[in-house]
């Protein structure tokens, strides 16, 4: 199951920062509507920047998408603090995280709206082989196996890979060897590169493949696992709501971080997802964005998919 966001909600609430998601604070000027401020006032100092504006607004409009003048966005929710549900004071789930705040950022620095398609990790991975979406942000670290469906934008965020148990097994499973044992279950989410270091790293352990990370922490605070392979900061965040985890030792991954997938041959957009990636990183958005979304994952938050009501699923 899938559901759409038209983020003219999320407008409000994550062009730039995820503070005002609370209502205490109003939208901050996007990176689009100051760009274009800047450039009105360049056309009144010179010839040869009003030829440029114009170009840079030439660019944009050749940029094709799923839809006319919307960026289509296919996320997972349940990896904070990269896209969860923040659950605000009147109950009502809002998507947060920063991949979120970057995919209004982008948004609204290529002039377009955002809607936002929620589905499993896995779903993700389909909406941008069938071309159903313009981009996927769900934490997605470059990997050769994956460049046959979608084109991988530059790095936007540096994380790592952790093998995650519980404290009362913290001495017990600890090391590649010690998990890589045949009555040893080792977790790990469908369709992720966490599921390829499980076979990488434990290819003896009974591998159980999860389609999201809320169920895998379930079944290791039930003792239905013993180990799992997860996103570091991701493990850091279940950490702060479930205490009786324990990140026993980092997973060596030679990838260089996180990227944005974006649809296959869509050389327009990837230029201007990399342009406002680089400008995201330069003028401090990107680390506003990681440090709100650390906060809100430290509150009451809700990570999968939500009913056919729009409501947290019991």
């Amino acid at each position: 199951m899938k559901k759409r966001f038209l983020a003219l909600g999320m407008a409000a609430c994550m062009a730039v920062s995820l503070t005002a998601c609370g209502g205490s604070s109003e939208k901050e000027t996007t990176v689009a509507e100051t760009a274009k401020e800047e450039t009105t006032t360049a056309e009144g100092e010179s010839k040869a920047e009003e030829s440029s504006a114009e170009e840079s607004k030439a660019d944009t409009a050749d940029i094709e998408t799923v839809t006319e003048g919307t960026l289509t966005v296919a996320t997972s929710p349940d990896f904070a603090p990269y896209e969860f549900y923040a659950i605000g004071e009147d109950g009502k789930p809002q998507l947060a995280g920063f991949d979120m705040s970057l995919a209004q950022y982008i948004a609204d620095y290529l002039g377009l709206k955002l809607e936002v398609v929620t589905v499993d990790f896995d779903g993700v991975l389909s909406e941008l082989q069938t071309k159903s979406v313009d981009l996927g942000m769900a934490g997605l670290s470059p990997d050769p196996k994956r460049e046959g469906i979608m084109d991988f934008s530059d790095i936007y965020y540096t994380g790592g890979q952790s093998l995650v148990t519980v404290k009362d097994n913290a001495d017990k499973f600890n090391s590649f060897e010690a998990i890589n044992k045949s009555d040893v279950s080792v977790g790990a989410q469908t369709g992720s590169i966490q599921l390829d270091l499980a076979n990488t790293n434990s290819p003896d352990a009974d591998i159980v493949s999860l389609p999201k990370v809320t169920d895998i922490i379930s079944e290791l605070l039930a003792g239905k696992l013993d180990a799992a392979y997860i996103e570091t900061d991701v493990a850091k965040s279940y950490q702060q709501n479930y205490p009786e985890l324990e990140i026993v030792m980092d997973v060596p991954y030679e990838s260089k971080g996180s990227a944005i997938g974006v649809s296959k041959g869509n050389e327009s957009l990837m230029a201007g997802v990399n342009e406002a990636i680089a400008q995201a990183i330069e003028d401090g958005s990107m680390e506003k964005f990681i440090a709100d979304a650390n906060e809100q994952a430290s509150g009451n938050t809700y990570e999968g998919l939500l009913d056919s009501e729009g409501n947290v699923q019991q």
